[in-house]
């Protein structure tokens, strides 16, 4: 649901940006300290990440299940991204598609059509205003709200999608305040329905494979890992009537990691983070803004009406995570400088070391896996790394992989929609649950609160201290 119009701006600042200007604000202020406001915690307690009270009538959700259904009822709102969820969803055997939802009426259209096309049931259609998808997430034949649309809504319609008795499937990042973070937490644990991260990355073959290889003490105890968001995405910036009608925009309200749920989530699944070990604080900076405003000024796009913009995010952020237990996050984000896409997606332990972009595995006795190598400094060659692909690929990709190969971003769009109904078809706890959801996406205020304080600050803990006792997640499993 692309909106250019200025209803769309005011409820941007209005909404998801008010939070970070006052934070930024009263980093100059001796109290509270650098990082905190006047709802928060101002400090670690304890060396443990900061946390809030859970208010009256919630229950946590981390073991959270429901009826089983025989058919899972789906309604998708914003029908560019999600139209692979949608097509997922079609060839997915306890699904139903009930209704579509876009502001553009040929999109909805499209995607009634489509639905239609595979042999389903013609969807209700709602589209043609801002505010008709509160219409769509009303009816009584949904089980699901599919939610892919700009950034400013996912909060709004995913707390109205959980008051309406839905759970609530968010596109990346699910909120992009702390604050909206902690409603989406709160909302969940109040009304019982799921909020889920609709996270692709955590169900990329290669991401499974490194996750079951950690589950299985292939790297020993884990001490680091890395990931990233690095795409050339300039000319998607600019794209007008798709997502450089928004997503530009937060280029010159925010300098911290705009995108950080690609890369996070994988390495937080393998670090058992929320599950045993818990984000505790962030540092982070960012390099000078260059590269956005040269390519405007050269390639002036759209007859160069964007000449005024002042950009403020930095080319390259990194930032710095420590856990409770001791282990260390690097995390970077880079749209805009000419280079290859990556995640980067590495992790380290005291038996071996994976990286990425492309696939690499050293192990410190590749023997005991029954490898030819003999050499921990060394990269295993090919056939050892072939031999280790076919003992540890994840079940749900030995499954799939035949279904999953039509699908967009090499299966894994598949992979999460088949994982996630059928979740629901059996009644049981997805993979990840409101409250990764809400601490991956935390990162996009708690980096920019770092770079504005040149500072560390506190990770708040949104699940209540829930993972000093939780057990590995669902899909580690």
């Amino acid at each position: 649901m692309n909106d250019p119009h200025s209803s769309r701006r005011d409820f941007l600042k209005a909404s998801a940006l008010a939070g970070l200007t006052a934070s930024i604000a009263g980093c100059s202020a001796p109290n509270p300290p650098c990082g905190a406001t006047a709802t928060e915690p101002a400090a670690l307690r304890g060396g443990v990440s900061v946390t809030r009270p859970r208010p009256s009538g919630g229950k946590p959700v981390h073991d959270l299940t429901t009826q089983p259904l025989e058919k899972v009822r789906v309604g998708v709102i914003g029908l560019n991204r999600g139209m692979a969820h949608l097509d997922a969803c079609l060839d997915i055997e306890c699904c139903e598609i009930t209704a579509v939802c876009d502001l553009r009426d040929d999109r909805a259209k499209h995607a009634a059509a489509e639905c239609v096309k595979a042999g389903a049931k013609f969807p209700a259609i709602y589209s043609g205003t801002e505010h008709v998808w509160e219409k769509m997430v009303e009816r009584d034949d949904m089980d699901v709200v599919y939610i892919a649309t700009p950034w400013a809504w996912h909060v709004p319609m995913a707390l109205a999608a959980m008051q309406h008795g839905k759970h609530a499937f968010v596109e990346v990042p699910a909120a992009v305040t702390v604050e909206d973070c902690w409603s989406l937490v709160d909302a969940s644990e109040k009304t019982r329905r799921h909020c889920v991260l609709l996270e692709n990355c955590c169900y990329g073959e290669t991401e499974m494979f490194v996750l079951n290889m950690a589950m299985e003490g292939v790297f020993g105890e884990l001490t680091h890992a890395e990931c990233a968001y690095l795409h050339d995405l300039r000319q998607v910036l600019f794209s007008l009537g798709e997502e450089g009608d928004w997503r530009r925009d937060y280029h010159w309200k925010y300098n911290g990691n705009l995108y950080p749920t690609h890369g996070l989530g994988p390495v937080a699944q393998y670090l058992g983070i929320g599950r045993g070990d818990q984000f505790q604080s962030l540092v982070s900076m960012s390099s000078a803004e260059k590269s956005l405003t040269l390519y405007r000024d050269a390639q002036k796009p759209n007859g160069g009406i964007h000449a005024g913009e002042k950009y403020l995010c930095g080319d390259m952020n990194t930032s710095i995570i420590k856990t409770v237990l001791g282990r260390t996050i690097m995390i970077q984000h880079d749209v805009v400088s000419p280079r290859p896409y990556s995640r980067v997606n590495a992790l380290y332990g005291t038996g071996g070391t994976f990286m990425d972009y492309p696939a690499r595995l050293a192990l410190d006795n590749p023997g005991k896996h029954g490898l030819k190598a003999e050499d921990s400094e060394a990269w295993l060659e090919d056939g050892d790394m072939k031999t280790m692909r076919e003992k540890f690929t994840h079940p749900l990709w030995r499954k799939l992989r035949e279904r999953a190969r039509d699908f967009g971003h090499d299966g894994m769009d598949f992979v999460i929609n088949w994982d996630m109904m059928h979740r629901l078809h059996e009644g049981r706890t997805p993979d990840s649950v409101v409250y990764d959801a809400a601490a991956w996406s935390s990162i996009i205020e708690l980096s920019s609160r770092s770079a504005a304080a040149g500072a560390p600050v506190p990770m708040p803990d949104f699940g209540r201290e829930l993972w000093r006792t939780l057990q590995p997640s669902a899909i580690a499993g």
